[in-house]
């Protein structure tokens, strides 16, 4: 029997993700994005690497095909790293089920109008600990189109939109779905993962409504799987 022809090239696909994890800078890499995108910047500051060192090792994930690199849209000289939706579905990760502790999960973005809002309600079909989201800049209601995407999908989303420091509490972990709202809070706020999903509102189509949804939907099956009711929060005494 031919080893190599077995799975139509999913033996190599899976070689060559082992290869490119054999590196301990590499899987750590992988490990700092299981649940949430980074920037270089972020990546070389949790590392302690070169940005040439840096470069590398994520030209080497790109080619394997567990990492992809887009731009921020917020601040258009920035990009983020993101870990590839099916990257990790022959590979096990060494953040296992109680890796992250919290009491809620606050999903985050700037207006609360759409991401964010998506987020929580999805979260919260995960019956895990209790979900909610908000915004730094809250706008004055919630995107009809994500209310349409919501009743698509047989959720109910917040009445309207609120302020984070309005419902922010200890024990909270803080989801960031919005680049701007990351960019804004990642200075002095310490926040969770970052989901860098692009913003719908303002394509404004039921297709960006849906695969903004999509993602996030995706990306909160992921946390679930880290995230339990008995976890507390690190900061939280017992």
């Amino acid at each position: 029997m031919n080893v190599e022809a077995i799975g139509d090239g999913v033996l190599e696909r899976r070689v060559a993700r082992h290869a490119a994890l054999a590196d301990a800078a590499r899987l750590r890499v992988v490990d700092l994005l299981v649940l949430g995108d980074a920037s270089p910047g972020e990546l070389r500051a949790a590392l302690g690497l070169s940005s040439n060192l840096l470069a590398h090792h994520l030209g080497v994930l790109e080619r394997a095909g567990l990492v992809t690199r887009h731009g921020s849209q917020a601040d258009r000289r920035r990009s983020y790293v993101s870990l590839e939706a099916r990257a990790l579905d022959d590979l096990a990760p060494t953040g296992g089920r109680g890796g992250v502790e919290a009491r809620r999960v606050v999903f985050v973005c700037t207006a609360n109008s759409a991401r964010s809002q998506l987020a929580a309600a999805l979260w919260n079909t995960t019956g895990t600990v209790p979900g909610l989201s908000a915004g730094t800049h809250p706008a004055d209601r919630v995107a009809p189109g994500a209310r349409a995407a919501a009743r698509r999908r047989g959720l109910r989303l917040a009445d309207e939109p609120v302020r984070l420091a309005d419902v922010a509490a200890p024990g909270d972990l803080l989801v960031t779905v919005c680049d701007r709202a990351h960019e804004e809070l990642a200075p002095g706020t310490p926040t969770g993962p970052h989901w860098s999903v692009p913003d719908p509102v303002p394509v404004g189509t039921d297709a960006a409504f849906d695969d903004a949804a999509a993602e996030i939907e995706r990306r909160v099956a992921r946390l679930a799987t880290h995230l339990g009711p008995e976890h507390r929060h690190p900061q939280e005494s017992p």
